[in-house]
């Protein structure tokens, strides 16, 4: 199997875990000490001491989208350590910043700005939606996972839903051929549900996020995020990387800053992507980072090309095995 001839998976928000990554900074891998020194310095706050939080404090949007940044970048460093480099790149919402990275696109040092900007936004936007509901977290915006129903079908009975009245309701992200997250407000919500099961949905979970993200509800988002990402200058990729927005190859650097400020507000075409990456002669894509969703997911698709974790030392040692 060619080190050189891998497909790199970032994982994005919900994959972390306490104590992620610290493996890596033990292992006294300069260029992991160096991206803890740097987004420490950026963030203000001792990542590694950030890592090692409870699982309550991770969840938070602002802390975890730089922590899984980090965590992504820092298993991209040892895996470069160990002779691999990627033949192409993908990252699932937040894992297109550390993607972004790995093709040239952005350094670490403006990754982590970036990063922490999104998060401060994300959080921010979160917490008016929050306020708007009286304070109420589970009366607020959030997103709801549909199983059991093809995407295409969820995007159609939205839409067809969305012209007789239901408002509010948005394809999120589109995880696999049997699952499909949307996003709304509470009460869209709770009548979508029963909708879906009536379309012969077999569940849907609502989930513990802190907003509902990839829909317009969090457009007030690119207010604050915006001029940051502006001030930040995007280089043409030097390896192929894959957008969720379009679930293509993006082309220059000029592109990826816009789809930038589009994803936010986009849902996340993870099939699409899957699709464009399951045409290429590689030899294995590696899921760069925290936990095995990615795994899941492209077990889902049903891709020919095999997938390993890369999220700590352990499973990068048995990669191939």
């Amino acid at each position: 199997m060619n080190k050189k001839n891998m497909v790199y998976l970032f994982p994005g928000q919900g994959a972390q875990y306490t104590g992620m990554a610290l493996d890596f900074l033990s292992s006294g891998n300069t260029a992991v000490k160096s991206l803890f020194d740097t987004a420490s310095e950026i963030m203000g706050k001792d990542m590694k001491t950030l890592l090692e939080s409870d699982a309550e404090t991770l969840k938070r949007t602002d802390f975890s989208q730089p922590a899984i940044a980090l965590a992504n970048l820092a298993a991209a460093a040892y895996l470069e350590e160990q002779g691999y480099s990627p033949a192409a790149c993908a990252g699932f919402s937040l894992g297109e910043y550390p993607a972004l990275v790995c093709c040239g696109v952005i350094s670490a040092a403006d990754c982590f700005r970036l990063v922490k900007a999104r998060g401060k936004a994300m959080q921010e936007s979160a917490d008016r939606l929050r306020e708007a509901a009286g304070g109420d977290a589970s009366a607020a915006p959030g997103m709801a996972a549909v199983v059991g129903l093809a995407p295409e079908q969820v995007e159609a009975l939205i839409e067809q839903w969305s012209k007789s009245g239901l408002k509010d309701l948005y394809p999120a992200n589109i995880n696999s051929p049997k699952q499909l997250v949307v996003s709304g407000t509470d009460a869209a919500l709770k009548e979508a549900e029963l909708r879906f099961k009536e379309a012969g949905a077999k569940r849907v979970i609502r989930l513990q996020v802190a907003a509902p993200f990839h829909s317009p509800l969090v457009a007030d988002s690119i207010e604050a995020f915006g001029p940051v990402l502006e001030s930040v200058a995007f280089n043409d990729p030097s390896v192929p990387l894959y957008s969720n927005v379009t679930g293509k190859q993006i082309s220059s650097g000029a592109e990826a800053k816009k789809l930038a400020i589009e994803q936010i507000t986009s849902p996340v075409r993870w099939v699409d992507e899957e699709a464009s990456i399951a045409a290429l002669a590689v030899d294995a894509c590696l899921e760069v980072g925290p936990g095995k969703v990615l795994a899941g997911l492209w077990k889902d698709f049903g891709g020919n090309i095999p997938v390993f974790a890369a999220g700590t030392i352990e499973d990068i040692s048995k990669i191939g095995n």
